[in-house]
């Protein structure tokens, strides 16, 4: 945790806006099939988990688009990117939920939310028809009061629409909520929308520690965030 500690637990807070992969659930195994699969249907050589790791944060189409520039030179990449998309979005839906896993007390910290009356919305850069699959498979959507998707608005993170458009949902205001998550999207969103911000360091946040980006607190896990909320 960083020097903003001294002002914990949190005060007034009445829900919670949590990012989905990398926070919630590590997606990067379904990922990694879903891209080879891309890949393999291209002509194109094989990747690593790692490497889908690093790209992982900013959007489908960023994903996408970064893991074609390993193979292909810019333009290339952007010619291919609509054809790339329909492959990776046909072996996703295949595989979507059946690799992935939840990090440790997830479910524990989702209960102990509810448990203390506060609101839990979730707002991912993931489209609509994985990320409700997704928390299904998982076991954890009925937690949810909103989930806000890459679709769900013209603006995804790191633009602020989606975390406003939550708080407005809950008729809240920003301050009175706290956003977790795991990448520089995450923190950026979360603070130009004016929301307290917590971090978890064990998600995709391209080899920038967490620390970089300020929060008020890191927290290793959703159990701990609830027990910094007052």
């Amino acid at each position: 945790m960083d020097a903003k500690t001294a002002m914990l637990p949190l005060n007034d807070i009445h829900a919670v806006i949590l990012d989905l992969d990398g926070t919630l659930i590590d997606s990067v195994p379904d990922l990694d099939v879903a891209l080879n699969g891309m890949l393999q249907d291209m002509g194109l050589p094989a990747i690593d988990e790692a490497t889908v790791r690093m790209s992982v944060g900013r959007g489908t189409s960023h994903l996408v688009k970064s893991i074609l520039s390993i193979h292909l030179d810019e333009q290339d990449a952007a010619r291919s990117l609509d054809d790339a998309l329909t492959l990776f979005y046909k072996h996703y839906r295949t595989v979507n939920g059946e690799r992935s896993h939840m990090y440790p007390n997830v479910r524990e910290g989702l209960e102990r939310m509810a448990g203390k009356g506060l609101k839990i919305g979730c707002v991912t850069n993931k489209p609509s028809v994985f990320t409700e699959p997704l928390l299904a498979k998982n076991g954890i959507y009925p937690f949810f009061d909103l989930i806000y998707c890459a679709d769900s608005f013209p603006k995804k993170k790191p633009d602020p629409f989606p975390m406003v458009m939550a708080c407005r949902k809950f008729q809240l205001l920003p301050r009175q909520v706290v956003a977790i998550g795991d990448s520089e999207n995450d923190a950026k969103a979360a603070r130009a929308a004016g929301c307290s911000l917590f971090m978890v360091p064990y998600g995709y946040n391209y080899g920038i520690p967490v620390e970089n980006q300020l929060p008020d607190a890191v927290v290793p896990d959703l159990l701990q965030a609830v027990a910094l909320i007052s």
